[in-house]
């Protein structure tokens, strides 16, 4: 301990410097701690907007999913009903360019489409899928603006007046007060006059059949009980 002090004594002037020294290293300490912490908060930040950011994309994919939903339902109500198909025959009619543009916009959206929201992660997933829908519901926009305002002028004369026929019977096969016999009369005619000029789809074709189920089994079994 004498010989540090007697050190010191002979080299006081090295205080200032390990002063300086001290100074600067306590100063280098302080801004490397306080760029730790600026680090520490820049990264909670960053978390934070990605969480943030995840939940929009999540939000933004279940608002997509709803719109495309709301948009099958808006053709299925073509597809499921036989007179609206009749009414718009268009929507049916794969040779109009409309039409075709319209199904390929679906099956597009369809084949973009997540399972489930969360399952859509990518931007680039994300902007395609958007994209996507946007299409198919313009897509139908346009055909059915078309649809509505040709109607069934694109027939001819006879053409036209088998489907005022076809719309007729069609009111009378899912007319619940006709008998069985008559709805099912009705319903065959229905398929006979359309035969050629519209072609229905089967799930078309299957909606209407489990509709008038009853009716149409009433014959074979009134057949099969007659003949007993």
């Amino acid at each position: 301990m004498r010989s540090l002090m007697e050190f010191l004594s002979d080299k006081w002037w090295m205080v200032f410097p390990l002063m300086a020294f001290a100074g600067r290293w306590a100063g280098g300490w302080r801004r490397s701690a306080e760029r730790r912490h600026r680090r520490r908060v820049e990264l909670h930040a960053l978390k934070n907007q990605a969480v943030e950011a995840e939940k929009a994309s999540t939000e933004e994919v279940r608002a997509l999913m709803a719109t495309h939903d709301a948009t099958n339902r808006r053709w299925l109500e073509y597809e499921l009903d036989v007179g609206k198909l009749i009414d718009f025959p268009l929507m049916t009619d794969v040779r109009e360019p409309l039409t075709v543009a319209f199904l390929r916009a679906k099956r597009e959206a369809d084949g973009q489409r997540p399972a489930n929201a969360g399952d859509l992660r990518s931007v680039s997933g994300l902007d395609a899928y958007r994209q996507a829908v946007n299409n198919f519901a313009v897509a139908l926009d346009v055909a059915e603006r078309e649809a509505r305002r040709i109607r069934d002028s694109k027939f001819s004369g006879p053409e036209r007046e088998r489907l005022a026929t076809a719309r007729k019977l069609l009111m009378i096969a899912e007319n619940s007060a006709a008998t069985p016999a008559e709805r099912q009369a009705a319903y065959k005619r229905v398929r006979r006059e359309l035969d050629g000029l519209i072609a229905l789809p089967d799930v078309t074709l299957a909606a209407l059949e489990e509709k008038l189920a009853p009716e149409l089994d009433a014959g074979p079994r009134a057949a099969q009980l007659h003949g007993g």
